[in-house]
């Protein structure tokens, strides 16, 4: 039973997918290498591969009016709302050292590729948009789902802390945006930080939904994606175009989408539709919710991904949404039957790889039968799949995930006694893991469960 804790002790941190839709909007073996050494310097992504959207204009147009009118809860926006250009961003609070590259790069990223006229504060400046650091505790004692989170008309924690309950913070009473604040965690991990700067950013700019049937952006609670793609950079500089305005209505933006985006995206113009673009039913976002749960019990995991599954088969879903519902239950699987949380991993897998725009979401899914192929002694198939996964990974800038795939490739080849190729990708994923898990025993811990998957397949 212990190699099937450390399984699922890895699939629960590294499934890129924890629930935080409630915001507003062991075989323990150490590593002997690195017993008690100290680990590598953290390493970081410093450029970003900028990826074609390859989707139809029509479908786009869905999307965006679905994100730019709703809020996660299902409520209706009555206007269309964004920031008058210049935006100035700050950071206040207990900053994180690694916050101020990753800011400095997503707003150079906004600039580039969506065009948006955004800047650093100067001192004294009232921000546009405030980033308040806070500790996690201090965070969960307010909103006790959320990860991070944005909120209007205030700008910092303590105003909004101060506002709640009146009414002032609710998004759907704003006909324009002047001021926002991002609550984020203090005290995590820097991919954390990061993935927190450009979702919440890109929320207080733009769109508050969120939509799971999206395979290629943030705006989708499933959390694969952790930066913002090519789509939320469209979506964006849509957003931010001349022909649109604060007040108006979606009839109105419904009207002037599609001369904006055969101008932004001409390649999209008459590209086939994507098929079902209806929003998932609330059932099925709350058994998400609940399967995705760190609060939730091993079976009401599983009761709950079951539900989800159920739910998008009766809907006739073959998209993400489907595939989505098979890899939690194959989540919550492991550690509990690892045959069914294969079969329901392959499942997901066998939908994704037909599914444009959803690589990534095949190479969480090769990790997981990666360890699984660990933990069995199957070490040339772990290698197999690390190797597909690798590439897939460093474009999509997942440190916690590229760090893993490394940490399991070094086991495989130390397996099969390829000690060079097994210390090249070990030294490799520890600079990785310091900015993916953030501190020493983080890093350490997940060496620890990986070690004992590979011990446990050896012996077996």
């Amino acid at each position: 039973m212990r190699i099937y804790s450390a399984l699922a002790a890895l699939t629960f941190v590294l499934s890129g997918c924890v629930a935080s839709t409630d915001a507003p909007v062991t075989m323990n073996t150490p590593a002997p290498v690195l017993s008690g050494a100290a680990l590598a310097p953290m390493q970081s992504f410093n450029s970003h591969a900028i990826q074609p959207v390859a989707r139809g204009n029509s479908d786009i147009a869905n999307d965006f009016m679905d994100l730019a009118f709703q809020l996660e809860s299902g409520r209706s926006l009555p206007v269309f709302t964004r920031f008058e250009a210049p935006i100035t961003v700050a950071m206040i609070g207990q900053v994180p050292p690694s916050a101020h590259a990753d800011l400095s790069r997503v707003m150079a990223r906004l600039r580039s590729e969506a065009g948006i006229d955004i800047r650093p504060a100067r001192p004294g400046e009232t921000a546009s948009v405030t980033i308040d650091f806070q500790p996690r505790a201090t965070m969960r004692r307010a909103v006790p789902s959320a990860a991070c989170f944005v909120v209007p008309r205030v700008s910092s924690f303590a105003e909004y802390r101060a506002a709640r309950g009146n009414g002032s913070t609710d998004w759907a009473t704003l006909t324009r945006r002047d001021r926002a604040a991002i609550i984020a965690p203090a005290d995590t991990s820097p991919q954390e930080v990061r993935d927190c700067l450009h979702e919440e950013l890109a929320q207080a700019l733009g769109p508050l939904n969120d939509l799971y049937r999206l395979p290629d952006s943030v705006f989708n609670d499933d959390n694969f994606h952790t930066v913002l793609t090519s789509f939320d950079m469209l979506v964006l500089r849509a957003y931010y175009d001349d022909a649109l305005s604060n007040g108006m209505s979606a009839p109105d933006v419904a009207a002037r989408l599609p001369a904006i985006l055969a101008r932004l995206n001409p390649s999209g113009q008459g590209r086939g539709g994507r098929g079902d673009t209806t929003i998932a039913p609330r059932a099925w976002i709350e058994a998400v919710e609940a399967a995705l749960s760190p609060r939730s019990t091993d079976g009401a995991r599983q009761r709950a991904a079951e539900r989800m599954l159920s739910i998008a088969r009766a809907q006739g879903w073959q998209d993400n949404r489907l595939a989505f519902s098979w890899f939690a239950l194959g989540r919550a699987q492991v550690g509990r039957d690892m045959g069914a949380a294969t079969r329901s991993f392959r499942a997901a897998q066998a939908i994704w790889e037909r599914l444009p725009d959803s690589a990534v979401r095949v190479a969480h899914v090769d990790m997981q039968l990666a360890a699984f192929a660990l933990a069995d002694g199957r070490f040339a198939e772990s290698l197999a799949l690390t190797d597909r996964a690798i590439p897939v990974v460093r474009r999509a800038e997942n440190a916690a995930l590229l760090a893993t795939l490394l940490m399991i490739r070094s086991e495989a080849n130390n397996a099969l006694g390829r000690t060079a190729e097994a210390n090249s990708a070990r030294l490799d994923s520890l600079g990785w893991a310091r900015y993916g898990f953030g501190t020493e025993a983080e890093v350490r811990a997940r060496l620890s469960d990986i070690s004992g998957l590979a011990a446990n397949g050896r012996d077996g």
